[in-house]
């Protein structure tokens, strides 16, 4: 299920753990005043959240949202008195205002149809220190019917004293086997794009959802595929020929890296296994195999090494055409 989608625990694709931990918690009526929901962005945690808030809100009261009362109508339409989403309107920052104008100034104002009001902060870690303190009073002593879910990517953003105050639920990837599933029978592409994409985006339901729709995504793949099936054959100045048009174009060279990584996963794991079923680039097999044969163990695993310097020299904002440079000589080296 992408992002942010308003539906029901049942239909949002793994995460077990987090969606029983809000069913239980619904079971037993013991709701906490304050959550923290962690993960990539494309994860589910805006599903999760949603979904949580049009369960407490739904009139029937059970562990899943009915989604036909009109409690449940109001949330499918964007327009539930109880249900507010704290929006910001600087791009970089949460500030003080918008946590004391749309929370703390309303939180005292009951629900106006529900037993609960839930307010639902997105990229949470962007709050300012002076926001998130602001923020604490309400989570400290909050009316018993005030719920507050903090989405965010990165949970080390936060104070001290709002982590001790929030139950803290972090989202884990989902198995590349059901990422393939999903985007194979909802999106309809071929099972073997499908892998490609499902291994590419790391268990991101989300990420694998953009990739597969993505015409930007397919141009880098092919482009990348021709330096992989070539390096050892051209010539290093055509390589980077080919890196700086990259470059130009606008793609992520983190994902150019990624991409190589998982090629050279290939090659290493036909080498040892030679299972054909393991592969991610089923298609190649006999290239991925060809070149196991002409590369050993520890040339293998020095270009899988030299993959992590080049991302981390990246980072560090070592120029991008000496770090290809120094990677792809790695790379064409028998």
């Amino acid at each position: 299920m992408p992002e942010g989608t308003v539906t029901g625990f049942q239909d949002i694709l793994g995460n077990e753990m987090v969606k029983e931990h809000f069913k239980r918690a619904i079971e037993n009526n013991k709701i906490s005043h304050a959550y923290i929901l962690t993960g990539e962005a494309g994860m589910g945690r805006k599903s999760i959240a949603n979904a949580f808030a049009m369960t407490l809100l739904c009139e029937k009261g059970q562990s899943e949202p009915c989604m036909v009362c009109h409690s449940c109508r109001q949330v499918l339409g964007g327009n539930h008195p109880d249900l507010i989403y704290v929006t910001h309107e600087k791009q970089g920052s949460i500030g003080v205002d918008d946590i004391r104008e749309q929370i703390n100034d309303t939180v005292m104002i009951r629900p106006y149809s529900s037993y609960y009001k839930i307010y639902i902060v997105d990229e949470a870690e962007k709050m300012t220190v002076q926001a998130q303190n602001a923020l604490l009073k309400t989570i400290e002593e909050p009316p018993f019917y005030a719920v507050i879910i903090l989405i965010t990517t990165n949970q080390e953003a936060f104070l001290p004293t709002i982590l001790s105050r929030c139950v803290q639920l972090k989202l884990k990837p989902l198995k590349d086997f059901t990422v393939k599933s999903y985007i194979t029978e909802h999106l309809k592409i071929p099972e073997r794009e499908a892998e490609i994409c499902a291994a590419f985006a790391r268990g991101n339901l989300g990420k694998a959802i953009h990739l597969a729709s993505s015409e930007e995504f397919k141009e880098l793949y092919q482009k990348v595929m021709v330096i992989l099936k070539n390096v050892e054959t051209m010539d290093i100045t055509i390589l980077l020929d080919c890196i700086r048009e990259m470059k130009e174009q606008n793609f992520d060279i983190g994902e150019v890296l990624d991409l190589m990584q998982l090629w050279y996963r290939d090659v290493l794991m036909y080498k040892v296994t030679k299972d054909m079923n393991l592969l991610i680039f089923k298609d190649e097999y006999k290239l991925i195999n060809e070149m196991g044969q002409k590369k050993d163990y520890a040339g293998l695993e020095q270009i899988l090494a030299a993959i992590d310097t080049a991302r981390t020299r990246l980072a560090a904002n070592v120029n991008m055409e000496l770090v290809m440079e120094l990677l792809l000589l790695t790379m064409k080296n028998p």
